[in-house]
């Protein structure tokens, strides 16, 4: 009766929350006429009412921008505290920055901004937390059944036990392997079993009453199991594909579980085979290249002498890089690395607390000052502000071999920003390689404006958290 699908889980969470943000504006607004003693009547409310459209509709960009609604932040207390504390300062400086440069004098109330940002984050931490303790309890939970017991299988069980354990109750398994019948696998900190076969799947969806089966099945399907699961669609079972749930727990496409549904991994409908997009997005890019260049280049000169005084060398480093559609460029970039940091020329990828970083160049790496002098190749249309970071063809080669799709990172303009870089750690290895191209294929399928601007704030709020590599 109350198993709900993770997107019906979040319109609630929306709902509720606009409610809150509705409320906690009243309750603002009587605050501050009471300490003002001003009368709270009908008249005052409606002379005020265009706050009740102008706050939430802030409010809710804010948090739609710190990810407050993001699948893992959602199941999570604190995580979900932590984003909406980033949620209310952005909406009080956005608010102060409209009331203090763009507002005529007495036009915006100075104190309900205040009022408002304490109460919403007091009545929604504690809606949060009455959520979660309800979602928790089994009567709650999505009771399902993951088709197929191998490594795709597997990997969904996982990631439904680390990103969503609260929406979902994984009543079992089901495989035709014989060797794995009446087995029971270890998925985290549970033990969930395997159930019966193909043949078994409409009897256990009727004795467990399950609405929703995950089909982590890579290969083709046999007669038996098509057969089995028109049988639970014919009964109103929603049918989900791994690699779907997959993406919309982790904002990654699962490149290692796709198997023949390649085209789950391709984007067959780009937004840059669109005409809209890709105009708007140079126009922000070139928008935003100035803009940044007019900040960044007065600061060159002392960003110059202290990286002369701290090693000898250049100050400028170029590098070839691969860009859209696999064409090289030359990329411009501030010298973070003493000097024949790559032995014979040969290509070395940055490590984790790597020797060769420079002191001042440390601190360049850590506010991504380093990469400022790129707004030049993105001038230049080599680049875009978001997308994938561009590779070097030594190691585009050596990665292209070792792990399937990944050309598919050539797709799009490099980026100086990108949803990998926002969501993932330095890499160093052809398994972080292979993280960040899953990030990489889910931006590539689902980039946009309102994506990019999603990328852009989370890479703002590494920069001033000195989160940089």
């Amino acid at each position: 009766m109350f198993s709900l699908r993770l997107i019906e889980h979040k319109r609630i969470l929306i709902i509720v929350d606009f409610l809150l943000i509705e409320l906690t504006t009243l309750l603002a607004f009587w605050v501050m006429a009471f300490r003002a003693g001003w009368v709270f009547n009908t008249p005052y409310l409606v002379n005020n009412a265009a706050w009740f459209v102008f706050l939430p509709a802030l409010w809710f960009t804010s948090a739609w921008l710190n990810g407050l609604y993001d699948s893992t932040t959602i199941t999570d207390l604190v995580q979900s505290a932590r984003c909406l504390v980033r949620t209310i300062v952005l909406v009080i400086v956005v608010y102060l920055a409209i009331y203090f440069f763009f507002a005529i004098p007495g036009e915006m109330p100075r104190g309900v901004i205040g009022y408002q940002g304490a109460l919403s984050f007091i009545a929604i931490t504690l809606w949060r937390a009455i959520y979660l303790w309800l979602a928790r309890r089994r009567s709650f939970a999505r009771p399902i059944i993951i088709v197929g017991a191998g490594w795709a299988g597997q990997t969904i069980a996982q990631t439904i036990r680390q990103h969503a354990a609260a929406h979902y109750h994984i009543v079992g398994f089901v495989d035709d392997d014989p060797a794995k019948q009446n087995q029971s696998l270890v998925i985290a900190d549970m033990q969930v079993p395997v159930l019966g076969t193909a043949r078994d799947l409409l009897r256990l969806i009727k004795e467990h009453q399950v609405p929703e089966i995950i089909l982590a099945v890579t290969r083709d399907l046999s007669s038996t199991l098509f057969q089995a699961i028109l049988d639970c669609k014919e009964q109103g079972v929603q049918i989900t594909l791994m690699p779907v749930l997959f993406e919309q727990l982790t904002g990654m496409v699962p490149i290692e579980h796709i198997g023949d549904n390649w085209n789950v991994a391709l984007p067959l409908d780009s937004a840059e085979a669109s005409g809209f997009y890709p105009l708007m997005k140079r126009a922000l890019d070139v928008i935003g290249a100035l803009i940044g260049l007019a900040v960044f280049l007065p600061l060159l000169p002392f960003i110059a002498l202290a990286i002369k005084l701290d090693s000898p060398g250049p100050v400028f480093l170029w590098q070839t890089r691969v860009g859209k559609g696999g064409k090289p460029f030359r990329l411009l970039k501030l010298r973070t690395m003493v000097v024949n940091a790559e032995p014979n020329g040969q290509p070395v990828r940055a490590q984790k607390n790597d020797p060769r970083i420079t002191r001042v160049g440390r601190w360049l790496r850590k506010t991504r000052l380093d990469e400022m002098p790129q707004l030049f190749n993105v001038l230049k249309g080599e680049m875009s502000a978001v997308g994938p970071r561009p590779e070097r063809p030594e190691h585009l080669e050596e990665l292209e071999r070792a792990i399937p799709f990944h050309r598919l990172r050539n797709a799009v303009k490099p980026g100086m920003a990108g949803w990998a870089a926002a969501n993932y750690e330095y890499v160093d290895s052809i398994e972080d390689a292979r993280i960040r191209l899953q990030y990489d294929l889910y931006y590539i399928k689902h980039q946009s404006l309102w994506l990019d601007l999603q990328v852009l704030w989370r890479m703002l709020g590494q920069i001033f958290a000195l989160k940089g590599r």
